[in-house]
């Protein structure tokens, strides 16, 4: 009986430690889960912007590609209009103003000097709006520097990154620019 007794001992403890891993490893899930969903989930906020020399032309052409969901947040922000860019809904206000924001966030500048482009429209590619711009009268052979300016989203999100990529005359450059370093300069 006593022996009977110490096995049923011996399987209630079994027992016991075995549920209480279960609940530790249950707990741990459940604990854990949500955070790895939060980082998995983050969302990164960034855009990019493609300067290359068009020697046919004469003109710098620039891409800028942008997420349509946080252009539409900063159009509704600032100018309280609902575009719905790339829906049949889309707003007839919508490229006056895409064309405004793209203008007050983008600067470029030859030799220290400020350069006007020219938008040339936009076209949508899955959940991005890619923006159409040329710098028309580009000397270049009397250029020696090209710099630009890209606060695009920074005033709405905080961890936004401009990449800008430039591509003149053989040179290469790539920049990442933040809220406090908004400017890339290549040398020519």
């Amino acid at each position: 009986m006593e022996n009977k007794l110490s096995m049923a001992r011996i399987l209630h403890k079994s027992i016991m430690f075995l549920l209480q891993a279960k609940v530790l490893r249950y707990s741990f899930l459940f604990i854990m889960l949500p955070l790895f969903a939060f980082t998995v989930m983050h969302k990164f906020y960034v855009s990019v912007t493609n300067i290359n020399y068009s020697e046919k032309d004469n003109s710098l052409q620039i891409t800028s590609r942008i997420f349509i969901d946080d252009l539409e947040k900063v159009l509704d922000e600032r100018y309280d209009i609902q575009a719905n860019l790339s829906t049949e809904k889309e707003s007839e206000e919508a490229n006056f103003y895409i064309e405004k924001y793209i203008r007050s966030k983008l600067v470029f500048s030859t030799d220290g000097k400020n350069r006007n482009f020219v938008f040339l429209g936009k076209k949508y590619d899955n959940d991005l709006i890619i923006c159409y711009l040329e710098i028309e009268n580009i000397d270049m052979p009397a250029i020696k520097n090209i710099e630009i300016e890209n606060d695009i989203l920074s005033d709405m999100f905080e961890e936004q990154q401009n990449i800008v990529h430039f591509r003149i005359n053989g040179k290469k450059k790539s920049f990442v620019l933040v809220k406090e370093n908004n400017k890339g300069m290549l040398n020519l």
